[in-house]
């Protein structure tokens, strides 16, 4: 298990109990990624989290696997999957690197809040594209506070010795994040910020 791992089982709960911070930006991601999606795609989410996500998008798409290396995340998750169930939803403890997915399985790949929690998104990125059919696409919204954010720095070095932040953040911007996608062999479609602050940036990227 390592450090990261250890600290989203810890959080889990407290995390699930947590309101969502920004409905609007959640619900203007969720609108213009359902955009990129058809009834009949095999999707698979990345960082699932507890799966509210997944369970908000599931009616939108053939089938959805919602991932997460967090057991007590994807504890979570099954639980409301429990209560309002859903055939074409699973959710599973694994990673975008799990032997079970095959190259060109799926139709969508989302990823919420997660590239900047990963310290090089170059495999992950490439992993992707391997797993993308033709003209697959990769959504992704990621934590953007900028290379020479300083301050921010200083709060989450704080968080992290309280137990309140994981053990990686990068420190990341918008075209950071589009020109890694670029040389996986990805097409920028769409761009966005939701919410604009702190920045989260919202990318639609095909693959080419």
């Amino acid at each position: 298990m390592t450090d990261s791992t250890e600290f989203w089982d810890k959080i889990a709960r407290r995390y699930a109990a947590r309101p969502i911070g920004d409905t609007h930006a959640y619900d203007t991601t969720l609108a213009r990624t359902r955009a990129h999606l058809a009834p009949t795609d095999q999707v698979l989410e990345l960082g699932c989290g507890t799966g509210t996500t997944a369970l908000r998008l599931g009616a939108d798409v053939g089938h959805l696997t919602a991932t997460d290396l967090s057991g007590e995340m994807i504890a979570i998750a099954q639980e409301k999957l429990a209560v309002d169930p859903r055939d074409n939803i699973d959710f599973r403890r694994a990673d975008v690197f799990n032997a079970a997915f095959e190259v060109g399985q799926f139709d969508a790949i989302l990823a919420y809040n997660f590239l900047h929690l990963l310290v090089d998104m170059t495999p992950t990125l490439a992993r992707v594209h391997r797993l993308l059919g033709p003209g697959g696409v990769f959504v992704s919204k990621t934590i953007c506070l900028g290379r020479k954010a300083w301050h921010f720095r200083a709060l989450i070095a704080v968080l992290r010795v309280l137990g309140k932040a994981p053990p990686g953040i990068e420190f990341l911007d918008p075209d950071d994040v589009q020109a890694a996608l670029r040389a996986a062999g990805f097409e920028i479609l769409e761009t966005a910020d939701y919410p604009a602050r702190p920045r989260a940036h919202f990318i639609v990227a095909r693959k080419m």
